[in-house]
């Protein structure tokens, strides 16, 4: 497995407290989405993106952790610039790409044990109610947080151990043992929580 996702360091949002980071990061969320004029988005992406770098993250590694995701959004906004606008296009490309570089600089600047502490805080007035379990709730954004960084990866080992043999990287070809393996980790960590007692009433 990955070592953990977060880098240590001293900026102001390592400093910042985990509360304070969600609120900041779902305020920005709201108000990105609320906003539709490229003379704030294109700022605001700019800002979120000089934020995750302030954070010590190199270059190289701070592109590896988000290409993914960007392109993804990237492939989105064609979309929307093809269908709907090309001003449409870039207010999603610039809203949902400083939306990505501000969730990465909050993951980066915070464990992921401090995030499942926080997550159980808050949701602990909800177990009162009888609504749900605040540990399984903490635990499941944990593992989320935690397992997905893994399955890329395990992807990118099996995609280059085909180019390696010159096998051609085909979706059929590479799903299939990325789905086996990731349910054997699963299962894996499943044995470990019951093994701690973590689900025990």
């Amino acid at each position: 497995m990955l070592n953990g996702l977060d880098i240590e360091g001293d900026s102001p949002l390592h400093r910042m407290p985990v509360r304070g980071k969600l609120v900041l990061l779902f305020a920005a969320a709201i108000g990105l989405f609320l906003v539709s004029d490229l003379r704030l988005l294109a700022p605001a992406l700019a800002l979120a993106a000089a934020l995750y770098l302030s954070t010590g993250i190199g270059h190289r590694e701070a592109i590896r952790r988000t290409r993914f995701v960007l392109f993804t959004v990237v492939l989105v906004a064609a979309a929307n610039y093809v269908f709907h606008s090309p001003h449409e296009g870039f207010v999603v490309f610039c809203r949902l790409s400083a939306l990505v570089l501000l969730a990465a600089a909050v993951t980066t600047t915070t464990g992921i044990s401090a995030f499942m502490d926080e997550i159980t805080r808050l949701v602990t007035p909800l177990e009162r109610f009888g609504f749900v379990r605040a540990t399984d709730i903490s635990l499941a954004a944990g593992l989320v947080i935690r397992f997905v960084p893994e399955i890329f990866a395990r992807y990118r080992d099996i995609a280059d151990a085909h180019r390696a043999r010159g096998l051609p990287v085909r979706p059929l070809t590479t799903l299939v043992p990325l789905i086996i393996l990731t349910l054997k980790d699963a299962d894996t960590i499943a044995m470990a929580i019951d093994a701690r007692g973590f689900r025990r009433h």
